[in-house]
């Protein structure tokens, strides 16, 4: 999870009983191998004494910068939304590198030619 991401800052009051989300993707954060894979990634704890809600701060390696209420959002919830931004990332690395253009477009016309090796269904074969 941390390889996508560049810094992660999380704010909370301890005393608050909303903070179980926070606390949970912190010990995620922390996790051997979250670190292994991406050693670089700053985790920044702020303790806080006002009555500000819980939030969790992602800054990704592109620079985009996210933040969630950590009273609204679970930690899965923003472990697969990380996880599923980091694809996207990876992704578009991977055209840039081989020279493609990004985004990729594809016309119209070739969004409804149907994929070699497929054909539609008889209705006898359907039974």
């Amino acid at each position: 999870m941390l390889k996508f991401l560049s810094k992660v800052r999380i704010e909370f009051n301890a005393l608050d009983p909303r903070l179980a989300s926070c606390m949970e993707f912190l010990a995620q954060c922390n996790a051997r191998k979250a670190k292994e894979s991406n050693p670089a990634c700053q985790v920044q704890v702020k303790r806080r004494t006002d009555d500000h809600p819980p939030q969790i701060t992602v800054t990704f390696v592109n620079g985009v910068e996210e933040v969630f209420d950590g009273t609204q959002t679970t930690a899965q919830t923003i472990r697969n939304m990380i996880l599923e931004k980091g694809q996207y990332l990876e992704t578009e690395q991977m055209f840039r590198e081989a020279g493609e253009k990004w985004p990729v477009i594809i016309p119209d016309e070739e969004l409804n030619i149907p994929a070699p090796g497929t054909k539609p269904r008889k209705a006898e074969d359907k039974k």
